[in-house]
């Protein structure tokens, strides 16, 4: 509903300074809300709209000039000008009506039908994300990378882009080799039924060990390697077999976190491919052997080589950077996509630079849609056993500690299934910790921060939505869609209200820069405001009229809420 306001002030003011609506639009911000004080509803830079600026004595005189010529209306009940800034009040009533009424006829699309995202590309995006090394228990360095992309690709679907979620899987190299000679004298195909990465974990760990001793058992994990990139039946199907596997376990954690891919890839899917990019390196001219054998592409622009990415082992074989330039080649020609988002860890930036810089090299002009999202690292990520390296176990932590938590709280309500409501407020609490801050800084992980139930937690959100839900239940007359206005004019509701005016400039910016941590923050102002109204505009003892418009006024946050805490991969809980 914003921009029906923005819309408005933008046409008194073009018709004032004769420039096209169009042009003023987009400088006219909703004004972040303050607790203390009342305050307008809209602001608009006067620099961003006059011609000449930087001519001081000219500016002072055009801009009294325009604000001397702008009248108050049905819309715009008070405006002021101060500092360069031009200030609007909108009428308060209407204020009321347009944004609530707004509110439910979009429901959880509400803010994304506004004109300020309607000049982001829509097209297919493709996010590739998590990507963990089969074989292997699910890491909790992959858990940033799997909410990160996760929730990139939930943002670009909810403004209209088709989205593919693609899982690239490190599914080849060494490991499997050391995995596969390991396998037939240390594994066990009971542990392995039973607890299948676990128990390819525990196979891995004892015969890196003892490579690192014997000889002969690396040498072993190479001739597995080689049987395996030949196309040796008996290596591929116990390769087969483990990434089959890995897959079903990966799906569980995957499924605790609200997570789904469309598709399931990796780095085995290019292998036979990397000769085509040798070749195509070739044809171009841009392939160098060095004197050891190795093939390298020069990225200086002299020749001298004081730059350069390795793409061939001195033994002809590939290396990760080259199956990533067979990937991004091959999803160009099979999509086509209009953007293409990796997201993974900040030590692979280098990785990506020259990845783009050899695909430009090669002429391929998608590459300019290819963008690298990186993340910090997480610290001090602990169980009660001490420090973990698994997903699972810190997603077992989180419920349990929101079990015991939700025992001990006075104020819990009795829910279905528990463990369920303790898991999806863990998850909450985990993906905000994560999202506060900037996505490249490292951070230090807290359980106490975490899972506290005030301050800005993902525990806090889900209490609130809770609490707003329960409200829901007093509601006996929903079908009425109409309400009074004048019986939400109190300042928590007109400050609640000014919030909502600045959700879809809040998607905007998010959009923009895709850091999740300007939704965290407007959702954890939202939350505050909801607390401040709840305790402030009651509904029990109030007449049938002013409860009626309060309950449609605490339905519209807890709508607003919702949306935005699914955009960041939150199953909001209607109990707790």
């Amino acid at each position: 509903m914003a921009c029906y306001f923005r819309r408005a002030i933008a046409e008194q003011v073009a018709r004032v300074v004769g420039l096209p609506s169009e042009k003023i639009l987009h400088h006219v911000h909703a004004i972040p809300v303050h607790r203390k004080r009342s305050s307008p509803d809209f602001q608009l830079y006067l620099k961003s709209v006059l011609d000449d600026p930087l001519n001081a004595t000219y500016y002072q005189e055009k801009a009294e000039k325009l604000t001397g010529k702008l009248v108050c209306d049905s819309i715009i009940s008070d405006f002021g000008f101060a500092r360069g800034v031009l200030t609007f009040k909108i009428n308060r009533p209407l204020l009321v009506k347009k944004v609530m009424i707004n509110i439910r006829q979009d429901g959880s699309r509400y803010g994304f039908n506004s004109e300020l995202l309607s000049g982001f590309p829509k097209g297919l995006t493709l996010v590739e994300f998590s990507s963990p090394n089969i074989a292997k228990k699910f890491h909790v360095g992959h858990l940033r990378s799997t909410i990160i992309g996760n929730f990139i690709a939930n943002l670009k679907e909810a403004v209209g882009n088709k989205v593919l979620r693609v899982n690239y899987l490190g599914d080849w190299g060494l490991q499997f080799g050391l995995l596969g000679a390991g396998f037939t004298k240390f594994g066990c195909e009971e542990k392995l039924k039973s607890n299948p990465l676990q128990h390819l974990f525990e196979v891995y760990v004892e015969v890196n060990a003892a490579a690192e001793k014997d000889e002969e058992m690396k040498q072993s994990a190479q001739e597995f390697m080689s049987k395996l990139e030949s196309g040796h039946p008996q290596a591929l199907s116990l390769w087969t077999h483990f990434r089959g596997l890995s897959i079903e376990e990966y799906a569980k954690v995957y499924k605790r976190l609200g997570v789904q891919f469309d598709e399931y890839t990796g780095e085995s899917f290019y292998r036979e491919k990397y000769q085509d990019i040798l070749n195509l390196l070739r044809s171009k001219n841009i392939l160098k052997i060095t004197k050891e054998g190795t093939g390298v592409v020069d990225l200086t622009e002299n020749g001298d080589l004081s730059a350069f990415s390795t793409v061939m082992r001195s033994d002809g074989s590939s290396l990760y950077i080259t199956r990533d330039l067979a990937a991004a080649i091959d999803r160009m020609e099979k999509y086509n996509f209009d953007e293409m988002v990796y997201v993974t860890d900040k030590s692979q930036q280098t990785h990506f630079q020259n990845l783009f810089k050899i695909l430009k090299m090669l002429g391929k002009d998608q590459v300019d849609c290819c963008k690298h999202v990186m993340f910090g690292r997480v610290q001090g990520m602990q169980t009660r056993r001490g420090d973990v390296i698994f997903l699972e176990d810190v997603l077992d932590e989180a419920r349990a500690r929101m079990l015991q938590n939700m025992a001990k709280a006075e104020t819990s309500k009795t829910t279905e299934d528990p463990a369920d409501t303790a898991e999806k407020i863990g998850v909450a609490a985990l993906i905000i910790q994560d999202f506060k801050g900037q996505l490249q800084a490292d951070y230090r992980f807290s359980w106490n921060d975490a899972l506290q139930s005030c301050g800005d937690t993902g525990v806090f959100l889900q209490y609130t939505h809770a609490r707003l839900q329960s409200l829901l239940t007093l509601w006996s007359s929903r079908e009425e869609e109409d309400f009074n206005a004048s019986c939400l004019q109190e300042p928590s509701a007109i400050a609640t209200l000014q919030h909502l005016l600045r959700y879809d400039e809040v998607i905007y910016k998010t959009l923009k820069e895709l850091q999740p941590r300007y939704l965290v923050a407007y959702l954890m102002g939202l939350g505050h405001l909801a607390n401040v109204a709840h305790q402030s505009l009651h509904v029990k003892g109030s007449t049938p009229e002013v409860a009626h418009a309060r309950l449609h006024f605490f339905n519209s946050i807890r709508v607003v809420l919702a949306s935005g805490m699914k955009l960041l991969g939150i199953s909001p809980v209607d109990k707790m």
